[in-house]
């Protein structure tokens, strides 16, 4: 961005996600991903004559909970309408929506920057619509000359969320994505899988001589399945807008698709107005009426926020905000170690091992962290042990390792294998004397000044009790044997 910093973007975003209801927004059709095409549809969802919607109850719940943790006004009477346009995934040749009177309105995102400074973002509204099917066009099995349709998709939940145009890079759109992927995983009411289509992103963009307020002329960018195509799609729009405005051309209202293969977005059709999709109220549906009691019964339900959690593992647990960050990116995450610290005295050690091995575990496993053998519980078992100098942080590695496979416990793993750390003085000492009088070179040599040998030859020791030994105190003992050895020279 910087090859036109007399320019700034102005960014807004419409992000559509998917509600993990087990049935359809109008309909008892299921709403699950993968089944196999036109499967899953009725004549309500196929908008065939005489057929009527009915409201799903869980779709208006799950919509309260985004509205609430997002700081939105719930509206007491909302409206559902027709949006009209033509598309051939969109049978009915309308799609059930809000217009005039949404779900909610007027709430608030903070994003963290790259920089570590805070963006607030405007929620101008979320409202509740159903999805359209999906058209196939470059799939392996589909001719070069054909679309076909899955109509599986039609009438799957959506909540619309849109923000007011206060983004102002690429990174800051990424970074809001990422934070409300984030948070409707804690309110447990999308996967967030931008792969699948469970949260999609519509940007505009338009951009202004930095340092002014007022907007130019918005294009909007489609097709960006990844926060990084997002930052990439806003990035190029971005640099050609401003290309456009420094040769004095204008800048075309209109929708363009993001091309991730060949980096460039390409023009779709002209930027439609309200006027142009007709709206009027749906004559099949009553109005949405929410009371104050069930707005706060809402409330009372809500789980504690990321943001929040992130503060308090600082304040409570004294973790870096590192490791705040990394625990509560996933709820399951923040769980399985709030159930590991609860149990231990050493919260950051808790931290380290959740952030290192177990997270390593479930990214080598390709499982969650729900779907370990090493359970909390037997982690926190674990990290006691070490705690307690029964083993050593290597050994406790090696029996991390064990539990992942048998899920046995560690103190059974210990006394079966005879893995107890091994703490004797008098035991140590004569390995010592052993390994240091094979080793009359290396003794030599860390008597004239070569400190180095001394990790040399501690690795012997370790070796020689098959990595029982304590560190600690074969590191203590170790000197003390070759400082007696320097006052007899």
């Amino acid at each position: 961005m910087s090859n036109h910093i007399e320019y700034e973007p102005v960014i807004g975003l419409e992000v559509h996600i998917q509600l993990s209801t087990v049935s359809k927004i109008f309909c008892g059709c299921r709403a699950r991903f993968g089944s196999e095409a036109n499967a899953q549809v009725c004549p309500v969802c196929l908008g065939l004559p005489g057929a009527l919607p009915v409201l799903n109850r869980k779709a208006v719940d799950y919509a309260a909970r985004l509205a609430l943790a997002t700081g939105c006004e719930i509206n007491p009477r909302s409206v559902f309408a027709r949006k009209n346009y033509f598309y051939p995934d969109l049978p009915k040749g309308y799609q059930i929506s809000q217009f005039e009177q949404p779900f909610c309105e007027n709430g608030m995102i903070t994003v963290e920057t790259a920089s570590g400074g805070k963006r607030p973002v405007r929620i101008r509204r979320i409202h509740l619509e159903e999805d359209a099917g999906k058209s196939m066009h470059q799939e392996a099995y589909v001719g070069d000359d054909e679309s076909l349709v899955d109509l599986n998709r039609c009438g799957v939940p959506l909540l619309e969320l849109v923000t007011e145009p206060d983004l102002t890079a690429p990174e800051e759109a990424a970074a809001f994505l990422a934070y409300l992927r984030q948070l409707v995983r804690y309110l447990e009411i999308c996967d967030g899988n931008m792969e699948e289509g469970s949260l999609r992103c519509d940007a505009n963009i338009s951009v202004r001589v930095r340092g002014t307020f007022g907007l130019g002329t918005k294009t909007e960018l489609k097709n960006m399945n990844s926060f990084r195509h997002v930052e990439r799609a806003l990035a190029f729009e971005y640099e050609r807008q401003c290309a456009l405005l420094t040769a004095g051309q204008a800048v075309q209202q209109e929708t363009l698709l993001w091309d991730a293969n060949r980096n460039i977005a390409t023009p779709m059709r002209s930027k439609e107005f309200a006027h142009d999709y007709r709206y009027f109220p749906e004559p099949d549906l009553l109005p949405v009426e929410i009371e104050t009691n069930w707005i706060e019964a809402q409330r009372r339900d809500l789980p504690e926020l990321p943001q929040a959690k992130k503060v308090r593992y600082q304040e409570a647990f004294f973790l870096p905000a590192y490791d705040a960050a990394v625990l509560t990116e996933d709820a399951d995450v923040a769980h399985y170690y709030e159930q590991v610290a609860d149990r231990v005295d050493d919260k950051k050690l808790a931290s380290n091992w959740v952030m290192g091995e177990v997270l390593r575990a479930c990214k080598e496993r390709g499982e969650g962290v729900t779907d370990l053998k090493m359970t909390p519980a037997l982690l926190a078992d674990l990290l006691g042990m070490l705690t307690r100098s029964e083993i050593n942080s290597g050994m406790a590695k090696q029996i991390f390792e064990q539990v992942l496979q048998t899920g046995k416990s560690p103190h059974d793993l210990v006394a079966e294998g005879g893995l107890s750390q091994i703490d004797d003085h008098d035991s140590l000492q004569s390995v010592i004397q052993t390994v240091l009088q094979a080793q009359q070179k290396d003794v030599s040599a860390y008597l004239q000044g070569n400190e180095k040998v001394l990790g040399f030859l501690m690795g012997l020791v370790m070796k020689a009790t098959s990595g029982r030994a304590n560190p600690r105190t074969v590191t203590s003992l170790l000197r003390e044997e070759l400082a007696q050895l320097k006052n007899r020279l």
